[in-house]
């Protein structure tokens, strides 16, 4: 939506100025023609690239951290417990003496085993 308004924006503003330009005669300078090109894509930079980068970065960094015994989700969405690692792969414990190994990218994130106690749903 804030994409969109923005884009709508630079478009009214373009346009305008164009106008303006071709009713004055005047070619618009190589600056006037690449700044909404130059605004857009730090829209796009500050929208979308950066926040990808950062948690690009926190993922690597919990992918290095990793232990066994951690209870982990993979991007399948199996539940395991860590028995081994290695630079590439990891051994998954799922049930009891069940073991899998999944490529060590493909770990998504830790399970939280807390669990918050709910409140008990009252008749109105």
């Amino acid at each position: 939506m804030l994409l969109r308004a923005i884009f709508v924006f630079l478009t009214i503003a373009i346009q305008s100025t164009a106008f303006a330009q071709t009713a004055a005669g005047a070619k618009p300078s190589i600056m006037e023609s690449l700044l909404p090109f130059a605004v857009m894509f730090g829209v796009i930079y500050f929208l979308m690239i950066r926040p990808q980068s950062k948690q690009r970065k926190q993922h690597a960094k919990f992918l290095s951290e990793l232990k066994r015994g951690e209870l982990v989700v993979t991007a399948g969405g199996i539940i395991g417990k860590i028995d081994s690692l290695t630079d590439k792969f990891i051994t998954l414990e799922v049930e009891d003496g069940t073991k899998m190994k999944v490529i060590r990218s493909y770990v998504l994130s830790p399970v939280n085993t807390e669990v918050k106690a709910q409140p008990a749903n009252t008749p109105n």
